[in-house]
């Protein structure tokens, strides 16, 4: 999620996501961040609450929930991503065909069409 570090955005990124195109934000970015804020390491300048709030607000992106289907997948996934949270979006980006705005370059280890 963009949130209030959006110049460290590619180019690309900004245009798909400033355009109107429907954005999603799959629930375990969101967790994610919540996790790594709690533990002091991902500082915004408002709270955490009231920013993701106003961001999907903003950008009306649409949340995208965690599925039973997508957490099939995991147990099939090669280990090439160690992150959970980042494997979660990796099979929901397979499951559904949809496209993920990532700079982790380990996300073409796998089928899925990523954009940066």
């Amino acid at each position: 999620m963009a949130c209030d570090r959006r110049s460290k955005l590619s180019y690309k990124a900004k245009q798909l996501i400033e355009s109107n195109n429907t954005c999603w934000i799959s629930i375990a970015s969101i967790w994610e961040m919540a996790i790594k804020h709690k533990l002091g390491n991902l500082a915004f300048a408002k709270p955490f609450d009231e920013l993701i709030r106003e961001q999907i607000a903003l950008y009306d992106y649409k949340i995208y929930p965690i599925e039973l289907r997508h957490t099939f997948l995991l147990s099939h996934l090669e280990q090439h991503h160690k992150d959970p949270f980042d494997r979660l979006i990796i099979a929901q980006s397979i499951v559904d065909a949809i496209p993920v705005i990532s700079v982790d370059a380990a996300f073409d280890l796998y089928p899925v069409n990523r954009i940066w």
